[in-house]
């Protein structure tokens, strides 16, 4: 059973960096697209980058672009997401999904095909916290 799991949140200071990761247990991220998604306090999930199986294959909602890298590594079988030059914005709970039939990306937010929730998987989230 496909299970994706967080890490690499905590408390940042103003103008830092962090890696976030989304490692999959039973499952192979290698030829499926993965997405990270932000959720700010008191707002609505939204997605902020999205890798394919390609690694040419990446979009950035244009607020990010400039600050996040989204990468993967198929042998750690891990997405990340750096995220350099904090501001108190980025805070928020970070998730990752992934939709098992899905191979690419073509937008930042990536979103179940056909209303597939059967193959659309989150993960729990990691917490991000920007406070000096």
């Amino acid at each position: 059973q496909l299970q994706l799991v967080e890490s690499g949140g905590g408390l940042v200071q103003p103008g830092g960096s962090l890696t976030l990761s989304c490692t999959a247990t039973g499952y192979t991220l290698e030829n499926v697209a993965v997405g990270w998604f932000r959720q700010a306090p008191g707002k609505e999930r939204e997605g902020v980058s999205c890798i394919g199986r390609s690694n040419n294959n990446r979009y950035y909602v244009d607020s990010i672009k400039d600050r996040f890298a989204i990468s993967r590594d198929n042998a750690k079988n891990t997405v990340y997401l750096q995220i350099s030059s904090l501001v108190p914005e980025d805070a928020g709970t970070y998730y990752c999904a992934v939709d098992t039939i899905q191979t690419g990306c073509t937008q930042p937010a990536l979103t179940p095909l056909n209303g597939g929730l059967a193959t659309f998987h989150w993960g729990q989230g990691t917490q991000v916290t920007v406070s000096s």
